[in-house]
């Protein structure tokens, strides 16, 4: 009697069908997005090593022209220091802080944040010449 209520050429999924693609959906998107956050929070940290490595150039070409290292914050509006040594920006969101050490040899640090996309930093310690993440 029930087969007499359903007609022969019906087509489309059972629900049973439904469920097992959007089962399978889900384990993807599981899978999937902590692999996204991590390619997003490594491609921030290279914007801001980037960005350090640009300062640190310029901070060596100031050297040069006045026998000093310079305190300066570039952020993605620019910097009014280094302008002139080549950095008119850093990328958006990231703040290049440059503090200086006194003593012989005149060094500096630069640490670049990115406190909206990040908790990481990146710094440059000219003394020993290497960018760490922290």
């Amino acid at each position: 009697m029930i087969r007499n209520l359903r007609p022969r050429n019906e087509k489309g999924f059972t629900l049973i069908e439904l469920m097992i693609v959007v089962a399978i959906i889900g384990i993807l998107a599981a899978i999937a997005i902590p692999q996204f956050s991590a390619y997003r929070e490594r491609a921030y940290i290279s914007a801001m090593k980037g960005d350090v490595n640009s300062v640190r150039t310029a901070e060596e070409a100031y050297f040069v022209d006045k026998d000093t290292y310079v305190a300066a914050t570039v952020t993605d509006a620019g910097g009014d220091t280094l302008a002139d040594f080549g950095i008119k920006s850093a990328s958006p969101g990231v703040t290049v802080t440059v503090t200086t050490l006194a003593g012989p040899p005149p060094s500096f640090v630069a640490t670049a944040t990115n406190a909206v996309k990040t908790a990481k930093t990146v710094k440059y310690d000219s003394t020993t010449g290497k960018t760490t993440v922290q």
